[in-house]
């Protein structure tokens, strides 16, 4: 697609191939309310939308998207806190069940993380402040990793960044709360969209395992 009348004609499409073959759904999904039991955080990065990457149905996931999948930790001080404020609605108001933090390799944000890290300017208004949330995860691979390529240590940063992002679900209270009930679960996910892979972060190993 090359601009917005691509869009709308994919909107054409949308309706006549599902619309149109299942209106009862959508109607229902707008009288009953979206009850989704998953959210996701996932990466703005136009090549891995959740909804098309995991072939969600309409309805099925609540859509968490920013510049490297990552979750700030919990802070209700000034400011403006979009990330922290869907991820309270589709826990608090939505009760869903599983938090996914969506990481992805060949990610704009973690390249630009580690730029920074590793003394390369990176002007920026908003990313560079944004991706100091990850910082951690630069920290740790630049010190185990020396000696790596850049490839590797992207990689290593872009699973790492899903595990900072991990620990900072945890500093909010009701997220914690609901872990602690067995009511909600916190899972980590890469995505490697060149090679269609999808791995799973195993809590008992401490790495990423290949489901798909």
């Amino acid at each position: 697609m090359n601009g917005p009348d691509d869009l709308i004609e994919g909107f054409r499409r949308f309706r006549r191939q599902y619309f149109e073959k299942e209106p009862a759904l959508y109607r229902d999904l707008v009288a009953r309310g979206q009850k989704p039991k998953v959210a996701t955080i996932a990466c703005s990065d136009s090549r891995v939308d959740p909804s098309v990457v995991l072939q969600a149905e309409p309805g099925t996931i609540f859509a968490i998207r920013n510049v490297a999948n990552l979750v700030p930790p919990y802070d209700p001080g000034g400011g403006y806190h979009g990330t922290s404020a869907a991820l309270e609605f589709a826990v608090r108001g939505l009760g869903v069940a599983h938090v996914v933090v969506v990481g992805h390799a060949h990610c704009g944000g973690i390249r630009a993380l580690l730029d920074a890290a590793t003394g390369k300017n990176n002007s920026s208004d908003f990313i560079g402040p944004w991706m100091q949330i990850a910082h951690a995860a630069a920290r740790r691979v630049i010190a185990t990793m020396p000696d790596a390529d850049p490839a590797a240590r992207q990689r290593a940063c872009e699973e790492n960044a899903v595990l900072v992002s991990l620990e900072n679900l945890a500093t909010f209270p009701w997220i914690r709360e609901g872990i602690d009930e067995g009511r909600l679960r916190v899972h980590g996910w890469y995505v490697d969209i060149a090679e269609g892979r999808l791995s799973v972060y195993d809590p008992a190993t401490r790495g990423f395992v290949g489901v798909a």
